[in-house]
């Protein structure tokens, strides 16, 4: 995913389904190229890369 796009998703009003490596995350917060991210399924928070991360279709 672009930054651009992330920053579109992570203004968003709506609900738009990301994934990183294939789990459902949510973006926290955008910093440069790297996302502060929850992953949904194990409570988990992290920081990756914004190009790793992936819209859900």
């Amino acid at each position: 995913m672009d930054v651009k796009r992330a920053h579109d998703i992570f203004n968003s009003l709506g609900v738009i389904e990301v994934l990183y490596q294939g789990e459902p995350i949510w973006i926290e917060d955008i910093y440069g190229d790297q996302a502060k991210i929850e992953l949904l399924h194990q409570r988990k928070r992290t920081e990756v890369p914004v190009q790793d991360l992936m819209e859900s279709e």
